[in-house]
Formats: structure tokens, C-alpha cells, sequence
């Protein structure tokens, strides 16, 4: 929320200035795309022990569950890359495709979440339906 917010209610006021570029501006890797990754590794983390927490009880618990897990081991690359500078050393020189790849894979890799997910709470009774009348 801070980074979303940051960035949208400095632009939107017109205070980008050169430092504030800097700072704002994910493929300059700083301060807010520290931050960024900081919350993408805490829902790494939590999704590693939501994982755990699972009792499954069929197959797709079970993947769930699995997809839950590898999901947390993602928590040690958002979190202490940033720390070694190894963003920045990687694009240097690149076109960012590479982090561009790797994104559109982390989101892909939510959609299998999200439908177990569906299922897993539809069977308890947990959820409403998808298209409520």
C-alpha cells in the first residue's frame, strides 16, 4: 500500500523531481521497489505457512497445498536480493525483459492458486458463489 501510494500521490501533485525519479521509478531499483519486494516476500512467507495450515482432503487440496508452499520460497529472493544490489547489477545494460518474463510467470502461477483456493473454500461452504442472483 505504501508503494502504490507513494508513487501515485507524488505524481499526481507534480513532485517529480530528478531525486524523486530515482526513488520512485521501479527500473531504477530503489527505494520503492525495495519496498515492493519487501511486500511481495511477506505474502510469499504467508502463503508458505498458509500451506502448512492446510489439511488436505482431496487432490486439489493437495496441489494447493503444494503450490502454497513453493510460492514461500520466494520469500528469500524478495526479500534479500534486493539487499546484495543483484537487480541491479542483472539489468544493467538489459532491456528488463528478463524481470518482465518473470512477473507475468509469478501471476500466471496465481491462477491455479486462486481456482483451488475457489475450491477448496466452496466445499466447506465458505465462499458465496461466484455470480450471486
Amino acid at each position: 500500500m505504501l508503494v502504490y501510494y507513494s508513487q501515485l500521490t507524488t505524481v499526481h501533485n507534480e513532485q517529480l523531481n530528478e531525486q524523486a525519479a530515482k526513488l520512485l521509478e521501479f527500473n531504477k531499483f530503489g527505494l520503492i521497489f525495495n519496498y515492493d519486494l519487501l511486500g511481495y516476500g511477506v505474502m510469499a512467507l504467508s502463503t508458505f505457512f498458509t500451506g502448512l495450515s492446510l489439511k488436505p482432503e482431496s487432490k486439489t487440496d493437495k496441489w494447493l497445498k503444494a503450490l502454497l508452499m513453493i510460492h514461500g520460497v520466494f520469500y528469500f529472493s524478495c526479500t534479500f536480493m534486493p539487499i546484495t544490489g543483484m537487480f541491479a547489477r542483472m539489468s544493467s545494460g538489459g532491456d528488463g525483459l528478463g524481470g518482465r518474463l518473470a512477473l507475468v510467470a509469478w501471476c500466471v502461477y496465481f491462477l491455479p492458486v486462486g481456482i483451488l483456493s475457489y475450491l477448496h473454500f466452496k466445499k466447506s461452504g465458505k465462499t458465496p458463489p461466484l455470480f450471486p442472483a
